[in-house]
């Protein structure tokens, strides 16, 4: 059994004269603990509400979706949301921010210090530990949050667009870092972007999708046998994959596997 499932999910909306808008249309998909995924494609096609599914936010029209043989109902504190506006609070300091999904644990004061810590040291701003999050870069604050989610120890990090608001350098020295960091921590990770050569760097796998309504078009294995080089042969064949997949036909709704 895969650890995450997605079955037959379908998603509508009702927009504000009544009609009824498909998010998303019989979607089909299967995880394994500790893959990486991404759900990829453009504005409106559905990536975030199958994501907002995956986390508990929302629920399906129709279909299930179940996480480690368990219908997904809502959110659970062993899953992690990461979305593109940091949510750090500015009162405090970045070790407590980091702290602060440790403070409903039963867990003393010395010990959340350490692993704050040590996920603070994971993503290179350990020495920031006292600074507050307005005293940091965009990407700065970025990494907090992503320490802040891994210090909880989840067995499934959620991700939506985290890297967006970024500068290009930025976004592309976080990328790097968050595969070279979920790679080591082993996590399961779900990440939502629109960016073509962000999915190829991140994923194991990459789920493209397509909208109007939102289907699952392809899903392409990214093999770089460990290696995320932006310009080596490989990286490149599997780029011109994904592009491909994007030119086909929007009424063709069969799923096929590249």
């Amino acid at each position: 059994m895969s650890y995450i499932t997605v079955k037959d999910v379908s998603r509508q909306f009702r927009r504000n004269g009544g009609e009824e808008f498909t998010a998303l249309d019989h979607v089909n998909l299967t995880v394994e603990q500790g893959e990486f995924i991404c759900l990829l494609g453009p504005s409106g096609c559905g990536k975030s509400t199958l994501l907002n599914i995956l986390a508990g936010f929302e629920q399906a029209s129709s279909g299930q979706a179940s996480i480690d043989g368990k219908p997904v109902g809502k959110p659970n504190l062993k899953y992690v949301t990461i979305f593109q506006n940091y949510g750090l609070l500015p009162w405090r300091t970045v070790e407590k921010n980091v702290e602060l999904g440790l403070e409903g644990k039963d867990i003393p004061t010395a010990k959340r210090q350490e692993i704050a810590m040590h996920y603070l040291k994971l993503v290179g701003l350990e020495k920031f530990a006292q600074s507050h999050p307005a005293e940091l870069s965009g990407g700065m604050q970025q990494r907090v949050a992503i320490a802040r989610a891994l210090a909880v120890n989840p067995d499934i990090l959620f991700m939506d667009e985290p890297f967006a608001a970024l500068d290009a350098l930025t976004r592309m020295k976080l990328q790097d870092e968050i595969s070279a960091i979920c790679r080591e921590e082993k996590k399961t990770i779900i990440f939502v972007t629109h960016d073509i050569d962000e999915a190829v760097v991140l994923a194991d796998r990459i789920a493209v999708m397509t909208p109007n309504p939102g289907r699952i078009k392809t899903i392409i294995p990214v093999d770089l046998h460990g290696k995320r080089d932006r310009t080596c042969h490989d990286f490149l064949h599997i780029r011109d994959k994904v592009f491909s997949a994007f030119a086909l036909k929007q009424e063709d709704a069969t799923e096929y596997y590249i």
